[in-house]
């Protein structure tokens, strides 16, 4: 497709890159990004989702400002809305999202759209492959990845009112959310009021994302997506065959006790690959002949050094919640939950890759003017 296809944004003119060198530091976390990516790889996967790959009717704006908007809103945990004005005020971010200073910002309703031609045309698959994308882009660039991968699970806060909907449900009526679920947050140990040691747990209702982090880079390398409820275990194999598939170096995957399954060990021996996930007790406590190769696996040091890089997951998640909005969905269903969390990953990697081959840090939220 041809730039003249696109609506004209400015760049060309005096009030575009001139004016923008001028004023917008070179060593902007936002100038960065939009140097060390060549984004021209995103307009071809995405094109193949509009009608006619863009060819009918209006000219449509780029998909690559499009993109960059939505990047801008989850990396600043904007509301759209917010977006549009954000765009239109701060030179920085209308640099990187590919305006002239004298353009408008297209309508926060734009968003809108492009996320729901993407969904509905490709379902999940348009999101897969940008974040996919960042990935081949960090291999590209050289970025090092380890042989450890680190498995886990982020859960998220469906956007329900809990008590408003039990109530909607008494009238009849059906949930806000229905794909949400309750499932278990975390699991302590306390002790009652007699000292015995008890086991509580605390539980949300919503969605879990599954992830798999390179420990080396810190890089969030495959994704899957459940609603709340759901057995962390059961991921474990789609998220592996996912890193494989991306020619990660994997040798190690660890993980906490919920990976601890007969059937994942097995895959991951089956690939070559050293299983390190966290082993419940009753593996090697038990009087079975057969737990010696549980005993084996303790013992050996690749073990520890797993369980050693588990640590690495918890900050990204956090990360991700506090910075960029994971903490509660912004949306209403699985797969608007899924598009958020590819969202949230991909602006957790954008940030770490500038951060690796330019050593620029990203410095948190947005203002009007900078």
């Amino acid at each position: 497709m041809s730039q003249e296809r696109f609506k004209d944004t400015g760049t060309d003119s005096i009030f575009g890159d001139i004016l923008y060198e001028r004023v917008v530091p070179r060593d902007h976390f936002l100038v960065k990004l939009k140097e060390l990516i060549d984004w021209s790889r995103f307009r071809r996967k995405l094109l193949q989702w509009y009608k006619g790959q863009g060819q009918n009717g209006r000219p449509p704006y780029d998909p690559v400002i499009i993109l960059r908007m939505l990047l801008i809103s989850f990396l600043y945990n904007l509301s759209e809305r917010q977006t549009e004005e954000a765009t239109n005020l701060n030179l920085a971010i209308k640099y990187f999202v590919g305006l002239a200073v004298d353009q408008l910002a297209p309508d926060h309703s734009e968003l809108t759209v492009f996320k729901k031609r993407l969904r509905q045309n490709g379902h999940l698959a348009a999101f897969q492959e940008m974040f996919d994308e960042i990935i081949a882009i960090a291999l590209e660039k050289g970025v090092e990845f380890g042989k450890v991968q680190v498995l886990d699970s982020v859960h998220t806060i469906a956007n329900v009112n809990v008590q408003k909907d039990e109530k909607r449900q008494e009238q009849g009526k059906g949930p806000r959310d229905p794909g949400a679920r309750w499932g278990v947050k975390r699991t302590r140990k306390v002790r009652d009021e007699k000292g015995n040691v008890q086991e509580q747990k605390e539980y949300f209702y919503g969605y879990k994302t599954h992830v798999s982090i390179n420990a080396q880079s810190r890089i969030v390398t495959s994704l899957d997506f459940s609603s709340g409820e759901a057995y962390d275990g059961h991921f474990l194999p789609s998220l592996v065959e996912k890193d494989l598939a991306k020619g990660l170096p994997v040798e190690t995957v660890t993980g906490d006790r919920a990976y601890d399954d007969g059937d994942n060990h097995v895959f991951l021996w089956s690939k070559g690959i050293f299983s390190a996930i966290r082993l419940n007790d009753y593996r090697t406590e038990k009087k079975d002949p057969n737990k010696q190769v549980w005993l084996d696996l303790k013992a050996d040091p690749r073990y520890q050094a797993g369980l050693k890089e588990r640590y690495k997951v918890e900050p990204k998640f956090g990360e991700g919640k506090t910075g960029h909005g994971l903490a509660r969905c912004r949306y209403i269903g699985l797969v608007k939950y899924a598009i958020q969390s590819y969202l949230t990953a991909m602006v957790l990697n954008l940030k770490r890759l500038v951060r690796i081959l330019t050593g620029v840090a990203f410095k948190g939220r947005a203002t009007a003017q900078g």
